[in-house]
C-alpha cells in the first residue's frame, strides 16, 4: 500500500502486538537518522516524508508500514522503515532474530515507565533484552484524531 500524505496514520489495531513474540529473519528496512535534543525528535516527519517519497517511487511499502525507532543517543535515533524490497538511493539493513512485543498507550512522558514495565515483562519470560526498538504507531496528530496513542516497545531477546 503506498503511503498517502493526506491519510496520514491509519488507525492502530494494539491485539496482534501486546504481549507477541515475533521471529524475524532477514526483514528489510530502510535505515536513517532522525535528529533530536534529549530524545525529542527534531526532524523525524522530514525523515519520514523523504524516505516515503523513494518506497512508494518502488512501490515498496507493506502492509502495514512498521517503522521502528533505535533511541540510541539524546541527539538522534536510527529509524527504520519497512520495506518489500530494496530501495535505490537509500541506506538498506536487514533485522533478525526473536522479540517479545508490548503495547503501550499514553502521554510520550511516560516512556520511561513503558521500558521499566517492558523490562520486567522480559525478565518474567526468563529473557533478557538485547536490543530495544519503539514502534510509533500513529504521529501526534492522529493520536489525538483517533484518542489513543499507542507506541509499541520490542525487546530483541
Amino acid at each position: 500500500m503506498p503511503y498517502d500524505q493526506n491519510e496520514c496514520c491509519p488507525r492502530f489495531d494494539p491485539a496482534p502486538w501486546n504481549e507477541t513474540e515475533l521471529v524475524w529473519h532477514d526483514k528489510r528496512f530502510v535505515k536513517d537518522r532522525v535528529m533530536s535534543f534529549l530524545h525529542i525528535p527534531l526532524n523525524y516527519g522530514a525523515v519520514v516524508k523523504r524516505n516515503a517519497d523513494k518506497i512508494n517511487a518502488a512501490g515498496a511499502f507493506p502492509e502495514p508500514v512498521v517503522m521502528l525507532t533505535d533511541e540510541n543517543s539524546l541527539w538522534g535515533a536510527d529509524l527504520y522503515i519497512e520495506v518489500t524490497r530494496d530501495i535505490p538511493g537509500a541506506e538498506m539493513t536487514s533485522i533478525s532474530g526473536t522479540f517479545l512485543s508490548r503495547v503501550f498507550e499514553g502521554p510520550y512522558r511516560d516512556v520511561t515507565k513503558w521500558i521499566s514495565e517492558m523490562e520486567s515483562y522480559v525478565r518474567d519470560k526468563g529473557k533478557s533484552i538485547r536490543q530495544l526498538y519503539f514502534y510509533y504507531t500513529t504521529c501526534p496528530k492522529c493520536a489525538k484524531k483517533y484518542g489513543k496513542n499507542y507506541v509499541v516497545l520490542l525487546a530483541q531477546v
